[in-house]
């Protein structure tokens, strides 16, 4: 595989990771545009992994204070530390649910059809729009409680859907909450973090039963360091631009490219 091709997958991956635009919807083009290959499933697995270990650099004050906490869940109570890490397991249990029987059902196939995920990339794109325009923007702090977790957590499993975008259903339930466009995008990136090491540990457990061979891994290694700074520098530049704009050219930006996707889908 040429490194621009790893160049283009990578940016790709970490720019729309974490963007409300759906690095899914992008993948799914890119792939349709190239043709399906052996090494798709050991290169997304790479790029994923690269774009997560950006966002636990940015994060890093939070996600230390998360990964220490795990040490006192069993009294959360009582901890700052611990009542964040409760909260981060608390909203990831929803989609590994999901996710499991989706793949026990078999159904994630059938889900990537480009026609669903156009469709995703409208609508979600839509609600994202009106949930930022009528929500206040009263809360600062990412206070964890029970009923936030579960909240966030069960429309993070939504995103399960290909083209719904995960760090965009989880700022538009943010912001329905009531936070504050900079902390919901905070919160969003948290989130990703367990649920993104967990689904790269299951199909990197796919990738090793597939016996990937030498090239292939050192291509996932190139792959995976490229989307790594691809992703540290659109999460940069996304939290600075949301202190001039709102969402509103992401969504239009998801509009106009679900209007393409049923185009090719419908065609």
């Amino acid at each position: 595989m040429s490194l621009l091709t790893l160049l283009i997958l990578a940016v790709v991956q970490g720019v729309t990771e974490f963007l409300p635009i759906s690095s899914s919807a992008h993948l799914a083009l890119l792939h349709q545009m190239n043709g399906s290959q052996e090494s798709d499933l050991a290169l997304d697995v790479a790029v994923h992994l690269g774009s997560i270990a950006a966002v636990i650099l940015y994060l890093r004050g939070e996600a230390l204070r998360a990964f220490r906490g795990l040490l006192y869940l069993h009294r959360a109570d009582a901890s700052r530390d611990g009542r964040l890490a409760l909260g981060l397991v608390i909203a990831t249990v929803p989609a590994v649910a999901l996710g499991t029987l989706i793949a026990l059902a078999g159904w994630a196939e059938a889900l990537r059809d480009i026609r669903i995920i156009g469709w995703t990339m409208i609508v979600f794109g839509l609600a994202l729009w009106w949930v930022h325009r009528i929500a206040p923007e009263a809360r600062r702090e990412a206070d964890w409680s029970l009923r936030t977790a579960v909240t966030l957590g069960l429309w993070q499993a939504v995103a399960l859907i290909p083209g719904v975008s995960r760090s965009g259903i989880t700022m538009t339930a943010a912001r329905g909450l009531g936070y504050e466009r900079h902390t919901a995008a905070r919160i969003s990136m948290l989130m990703s973090i367990p649920i993104t090491l967990a689904t790269g540990a299951y199909l990197a457990r796919d990738v090793a039963l597939a016996e990937a061979s030498g090239a292939l891994l050192q291509a996932a290694a190139i792959a995976a360091l490229l989307a790594f700074a691809a992703a540290y520098a659109a999460l940069v530049l996304m939290m600075k631009f949301l202190a001039r704009v709102s969402f509103t050219p992401y969504v239009i930006y998801r509009v106009v490219l679900g209007v393409v996707l049923l185009g090719i889908g419908y065609l």
